[in-house]
Formats: C-alpha cells, sequence, structure tokens
C-alpha cells in the first residue's frame, strides 16, 4: 500500500516535502514506542427527499493531519486542519511533551500489503447533481404509487470519498482511498388515522453505481413498504420472560453492541469489561462462534489498512463458545504483549485511534429457521432492530425490536409493537440453543460510535433461538 511514485500525496500536493515530515515525525518520535503522522482529505455529499422535495443537499469538503506519540499508555496528540510543514512542526513540538523524559523502545511498524479491498470509486462524482436528485424524485412517486396507504416518503442519499496517508518513522508512506455510500427509504403508511413507519437501505466502499439500479433501490423500498404495512397490524406486545428467535442479518448488531464492544483490546486491558481476563473461558453456548473481519471486499465496515496502516484481517473472538481473543489497535497489542489485528480506527485526522469492530458476526450453524419457530411454544420473533444501548461493564442492554410477530404454538403469528429485548450480552451467549444456516451481513447502513467518535461497521449473524430472554412490551 505505499504511495506510487506517479501519484502525488497529500503531502506533496500541499506542498510539503514527505521527507522532511518524515524528519520531523521521526525526531518527535525519538525515545517513543509508537506515533504516526496522520494525513487526510475528504469530500462527501448528502440529499434528502422528503414530503415531495429537496430538502436539503449538502457537500462538505476536509483536510488535515494529526501527528501522535504514544509513551507507555500515554499519548499526546496534535491535529490541524492546515497541512504545512510549519503546522507538523508545532504539532510534533506539542505532541512530544507526552514523552517528558519517557524513554521507550520503538515498536515494529504494521507489516506491508498489497492487498486492495476496494476500488477508488468516487460517489460524487458519478452520478450528476442534477441526477441524483432526479433518482430521489423517481424513488418517491414509484413509492407513493406502490400503495395507495402510503403519505410520506423520505429517500437519502450519501456518499464520501476519503484519502488517508499514514507516514511512519521508518519513512513508510501507507495510502488508502476509501469511498463510501448508501441510500435510504423510509415509507410512513396511514389506515384510519393510524401511521406506522417502514425503513431499508444499501451501501458500502463503491460508487453508487452498485446500489441505484432500479432494481436495487426498488427492493429497498419494498423492504420499506413491507415493514410499514406490517406495523399497520401490529398490537401491544405482552411483556415476560420467553423464548426468542432472531432473524438474520442486521440482528446482528445485538451482537456488536452487547458483546463485540466488550471484546475490543482497551477495555480488557484496562479491566473494564464483562470479557476481561477470560481468555480460554467458556462466555456462550457450544457452536457460538464471533468473529470481527476488515478484510471482506467491499462491505462498508471493511478497510485494507486500518488508521494506523495495519492491514486488516478475521480474527476469531470466540470458538465454539469459548473466549479466544480481543481486537486491539497498535497500543493494546502492544501493552498486552500481543499483535495488532487491524482494529485501530479513528472518525476523523482529528481523533486519536482505538480498539474499534470493522465487520462483526457471528458464524452460522445448520438449523433451519422454521425448525427454531416449531419448537417454540410461546415466544416473540424479532425480524428486525432499532436503536439499543449497552453498559460496556456488564453488558447489559436494552433493544428495540422495529419488526416483531407472537410465536404461539410453534407459529409466527400476530405483529406486535413495542417490544424491547432486555438482558446481558455474556449470559445471552450462553442461551443460544439453535443456530441458525442462513448467515448474512445486513446491506450496508452501520454506524458505531465510542467516546464521542463515529465510524462505518458492518454486522451479521444467522438467526438464533435465545432462551429465557426478557421481553419489555406495552401490555401485560
Amino acid at each position: 500500500m505505499n504511495a506510487h511514485a506517479s501519484a502525488p500525496s497529500i503531502l506533496q500536493s500541499a506542498g510539503v516535502d514527505p521527507e522532511r515530515a518524515r524528519e520531523v515525525l521521526s525526531d518527535a518520535l525519538a525515545g517513543a514506542d509508537d506515533g504516526e503522522l496522520f494525513v487526510e482529505r475528504s469530500e462527501s455529499e448528502s440529499f434528502l427527499f422528503d414530503d415531495g422535495r429537496l430538502k436539503s443537499a449538502a457537500y462538505d469538503s476536509t483536510e488535515g493531519f494529526g501527528l501522535r506519540v504514544v509513551a507507555g499508555e500515554t499519548a499526546g496528540y496534535a491535529h490541524a486542519s492546515e497541512i504545512s510543514e510549519a503546522a507538523i512542526r508545532r504539532a510534533a513540538d506539542s505532541a512530544r511533551l507526552a514523552k517528558r523524559g519517557y524513554s521507550g523502545t520503538a515498536a515494529d511498524g504494521p507489516r506491508a500489503t498489497n492487498a486492495k479491498l476496494y476500488g477508488e470509486d468516487d460517489p460524487l462524482a458519478s452520478p450528476d447533481f442534477s441526477d441524483k436528485v432526479a433518482l430521489l424524485q423517481e424513488i418517491d412517486a414509484w413509492c407513493r404509487a406502490r400503495d395507495p396507504r402510503v403519505v410520506q416518503v423520505m429517500a437519502s442519499l450519501a456518499g464520501e470519498r476519503r484519502e488517508v496517508e499514514i507516514l511512519r518513522a521508518d519513512g513508510r508512506l501507507i495510502r488508502d482511498v476509501r469511498p463510501l455510500c448508501r441510500v435510504n427509504v423510509q415509507i410512513t403508511v396511514e389506515r384510519d388515522g393510524r401511521r406506522e413507519n417502514g425503513f431499508a437501505g444499501a451501501g458500502g466502499r463503491a460508487g453508487f453505481e452498485a446500489w441505484i439500479s432500479p432494481e436495487k433501490w426498488q427492493e429497498q423500498a419494498e423492504e420499506a413498504l413491507r415493514q410499514a404495512l406490517v406495523n399497520l397490524d401490529a398490537v401491544p406486545c405482552p411483556a415476560g420472560e420467553m423464548d426468542v428467535v432472531l432473524g438474520p442479518g442486521w440482528n446482528g448488531v445485538l451482537l456488536h453492541e452487547a458483546v463485540g464492544h466488550g471484546l475490543e483490546g482497551d477495555f480488557n486491558r484496562k479491566g473494564t469489561s464483562a470479557f476481561s481476563g477470560r481468555i480460554g473461558e467458556r462466555v456462550a453456548a457450544p457452536g457460538v462462534t464471533v468473529f470481527d473481519d476488515g478484510a471482506i471486499a467491499g462491505y462498508r465496515g471493511s478497510l485494507t489498512v486500518d488508521d494506523e496502516g495495519t492491514p486488516t484481517e478475521r480474527t476469531i473472538l470466540i470458538e465454539d463458545g469459548i473466549l479466544k481473543g480481543y481486537m486491539h489497535d497498535r497500543m493494546s497489542a502492544r501493552l498486552m504483549g500481543l499483535t495488532a489485528t487491524g482494529n485501530g480506527r479513528r472518525q476523523s485526522y482529528a481523533h486519536m485511534p482505538m480498539p474499534r469492530m470493522t465487520n462483526t458476526g457471528m458464524l452460522g450453524g445448520d438449523t433451519p429457521r422454521e425448525e427454531m419457530i416449531r419448537s417454540t411454544k410461546r415466544g416473540l420473533y424479532c425480524a428486525n432492530f432499532g436503536g439499543g444501548q449497552v453498559d460496556i461493564t456488564n453488558g447489559k442492554f436494552v433493544f428495540q425490536c422495529t419488526e416483531a410477530y407472537l410465536i404461539e404454538d410453534g407459529k409466527v403469528t400476530t405483529p406486535v409493537k413495542g417490544a424491547t429485548l432486555i438482558g446481558d450480552g455474556p449470559s445471552a451467549l450462553t442461551r443460544v440453543t439453535m443456530i441458525g444456516d442462513d448467515f448474512c451481513f445486513d446491506p450496508g447502513v452501520g454506524v458505531c460510535g465510542k467516546s464521542g467518535q463515529s465510524v462505518p461497521v458492518g454486522v451479521g449473524q444467522p438467526s438464533l433461538k435465545i432462551t429465557g430472554l426478557t421481553v419489555g412490551g406495552t401490555a401485560v
């Protein structure tokens, strides 16, 4: 991933000699354990078509750098939106204060890679502005014509092209161009004065053309309409403890929140995770294998290299119910005597990297979903999740179901609304009794927040049966 000589670097195009920048960085890192110069240039745009008209169209362009000096458990970080040798020198003077007489051993740089998980597409360049607006108009008109109960359509497009360069003390300049886009459709339907919503979206690391063909956006529109119409017939959800069958794909967000964050290296190094110090222990039911994989071509959470320059990889976190490892950036790996897994991520040049998930999921099994439902006398089938909250220290979670049904005598029956799943990740994993044969990832809409930073992610899972979960509802 070294920059080609024929392609001028961001530094060069800003009038900064990369060799001079390397000298400044090397001087700042003398006696430190690690660090880098992270340079970024990004462009993004978004369109929102709502209530039959273009409600907003936004364009944003940013560039800047961050310089980090790592000494033991301390990191000094300085960033600026001006890319110049003078600004880099000022940042180095500030960041080197983290050393304060510290003398460490420089860590080896990340391994090199020639892999490329996505092209250098520019979602902003194609299609044209007017064509994007026309597409949103078409989506709006198509949805309204689809069903007379449709009273509101909200369609949006979002795209970005992020160019990053990571300069390391050994002189390596690691370059990555990261396209990202998504298409969203939200539909509101009304019947007899009752209104309900449905939502669907898709995207990934490519240009818009991959998602805006008629069959692609119509698939999202049909799904949003289907969900909305199901919710029109939903009754208040009963509360209580019951067996729960989760559908595949996006429902992996429960795994992401309730288990994934607890497996990030920084929480475990500090002993604040429910999984701290438990490597080699059984933390889930037999058959449960959880992974994080940032090296899947084109996926929303994928990165050719992470934001420290480490190539991404597939990391097995839990294997057949046994805790095998954590996700690491370079700092947590070094301090725990382990190897970085390519999970050092940051929102932008203005943020320090930290261990973050990429595409996180649970491997599939061999049980058909229908068999899970047949085996359930009284329970809940959750087809889709909305938002949720989790406490990292104990894994306790609350998740809202946006599409759910009662299971009665082995059959999916009435749709319900207001259902929430309440529990904790570590114990929920031990209650998995059936693992489906229908693994899939979400369609490409995940965003993960941690310590004030947001990054794109993917989630995935097969259908699962979990016994004895607490279901919060609106009826008793």
